[in-house]
């Protein structure tokens, strides 16, 4: 697989979606193909992004200020590290991106998707991720996993069911809107890591090949 400019792939999904452990697998994919692969997540990625993610994970805040915050560390980790290695031709693995701010603070937390759009247009304006997955599961799976697996929960974890079901509508609402549809593929997430990398690479092997035909 050649690639003539690098490709950006963000994995999106609610908590206990399994995004972390499959982005790992795929990325590993992609190495194996002899391919130059940059991992990352959001937020995150960067020093001061990661100072920023303990920020908004461990402390209750207004939708906005949240949003604000998001949008900084996303300004951070684009300009540092998403935008050198795009341009260098390698494929952009991210653990959330701005997908999850349209859905957590504007469609649940009732900002709207419009001002989250546009509090982050300067980041939009130079880069969009070339293809999301989706990783749909059962609210009810995803936190039964989260529970299971013993790891550090943060406040997001933490939320009630309900909670948890309107992010889920909300990222399936995303795909009601065209300038959506086009890039996210939704990928089912309750069965292993492994089937549901799977089923990503799959995804992407048919758009990438759209894509050079």
């Amino acid at each position: 697989m050649k690639l003539h400019q690098g490709i950006f792939l963000t994995l999106e999904g609610g908590e206990g979606s399994g995004k972390s452990t499959v982005a790992k697998i795929i990325a590993d994919w992609f190495r194996r193909q002899g391919l130059q692969v940059l991992l990352t997540r959001e937020p995150g990625g960067v020093p001061v992004a990661e100072r920023i993610r303990e920020l908004i994970v461990n402390n209750e805040m207004e939708a906005m200020t949240e949003t604000l915050l998001f949008a900084a560390s996303r300004n951070e980790i684009t300009k540092q590290v998403i935008e050198p290695a795009l341009a260098r031709g390698e494929i952009v693995i991210c653990d959330r991106f701005v997908d999850s701010s349209f859905v957590y603070q504007g469609i649940v937390k009732n900002l709207g998707v419009e001002l989250v759009y546009q509090i982050n247009r300067p980041v939009l304006e130079r880069v969009e991720p070339d293809l999301t997955f989706l990783l749909d599961i059962n609210p009810l799976v995803g936190l039964s996993r989260i529970r299971d697996n013993g790891r550090e929960t943060n406040k997001f974890d933490r939320e009630n069911l309900a909670f948890h079901e309107k992010v889920r509508e909300g990222y399936l609402s995303l795909l009601k809107r065209p300038e959506f549809a086009k890039r996210i593929r939704v990928i089912p997430a309750e069965g292993t890591s492994d089937e549901v990398a799977r089923a990503c690479i799959e995804a992407f092997s048919e758009w990438y090949q759209k894509r050079v035909s």
